[in-house]
């Protein structure tokens, strides 16, 4: 992909040619940077930016793209008023800082605290705070491996299944939580739970 593309898309304001190029999660960083700034304001290219982030990393290999660039958008887009649909994008990056997930952890929008909720990254004090939040946040939290056992201990009884079965799944959850569920009501969550640790021998 040529820098002359880039540039002749920016300056045609083309925002069909600008989408299709954030389209590409290897265009480099610095480019997505350049599109970034010479559209804030516009929600289309904001949210493809955030896709694009979104695209080029990955929570199994945590330092994959990381750079200040990343950091420094994620930043913005999480602040940026125009598009409330990327903070969801921001709020599940393992890359987004600690203030910023803070933020975003009373973020209005279940979704966007989910994600949050279930991001490797969110230290322990403002996951204390999603238990008592909607089902959806709580499941975001059953997969955290960042969770406190204590908290998944708790989480063992709550009522809704699919809680259950993330916390079932989390292979970062202690052996003697998981084994716990085995002897869940649900065949699902105990089936998961057995898979879980057969799979630790």
């Amino acid at each position: 992909m040529s820098a002359e593309k880039i540039k002749t898309a920016l300056e045609q304001s083309d925002t069909t040619a600008i989408i299709e190029l954030l389209e590409d999660k290897t265009l480099p960083i610095e480019e997505v940077e350049t599109i970034y700034n010479a559209f804030k304001a516009d929600k289309l290219i904001v949210g493809q930016v955030a896709m694009n982030l979104s695209l080029r990393t990955s929570v199994y290999d945590r330092d994959k793209e990381y750079s200040p660039v990343m950091v420094s958008l994620l930043i913005d887009i999480a602040s940026n008023p125009v598009d409330m649909g990327a903070r969801w994008a921001v709020a599940k990056n393992p890359h987004t800082p600690v203030e910023v997930l803070r933020h975003l952890s009373t973020d209005p929008i279940n979704l966007v605290r989910a994600l949050v909720a279930a991001n490797p990254s969110t230290p322990s004090d403002v996951l204390e705070k999603f238990f008592s939040d909607d089902k959806i946040v709580r499941d975001g939290l059953s997969g955290n491996s960042n969770t406190p056992p204590k908290y998944l201990k708790i989480l063992c009884d709550d009522n809704d299944k699919m809680v259950r079965m993330r916390l079932a799944e989390n292979r970062s959850a202690p052996k003697d939580i998981v084994q716990t569920l085995i002897s869940d009501s649900d065949p699902d969550v105990s089936k998961a739970a057995s898979a879980n640790l057969g799979e630790r021998k």
